[in-house]
């Protein structure tokens, strides 16, 4: 399978930007460029499953996708930072 550079790109900016807002709803600011890229990303792959399996159609195009990316970025935050919070510290430590 070829992807072509601009399906590239797009992918990377919606992953951008939905891990971008997920790092500004959970702990309040951004996690850097890669950071953000990354958990968008993967939080693409969580909304991509998640909410169909559970009923909810956000419909196609660019928005949608960064909603759900977004979505699941949160999702994927919420989870990292239950996480962590066992081990005694993360993204919700108080200071």
């Amino acid at each position: 399978m070829q992807m072509s550079t601009e399906s590239l790109l797009i992918i990377l900016l919606v992953g951008l930007i939905a891990g971008w807002l997920a790092g500004l709803i959970v702990k309040g600011s951004g996690l850097g460029l890669i950071g953000d890229m990354a958990v968008g990303i993967v939080g693409a792959l969580i909304g991509s499953w998640l909410l169909p399996q559970l009923g909810i159609a956000l419909g196609s195009g660019v928005v949608a996708a960064i909603v759900s990316a977004t979505i699941g970025a949160v999702i994927l935050l919420v989870i990292i930072g239950l996480v962590r919070r066992g081990s005694g510290g993360g993204l919700f430590r108080r200071r």
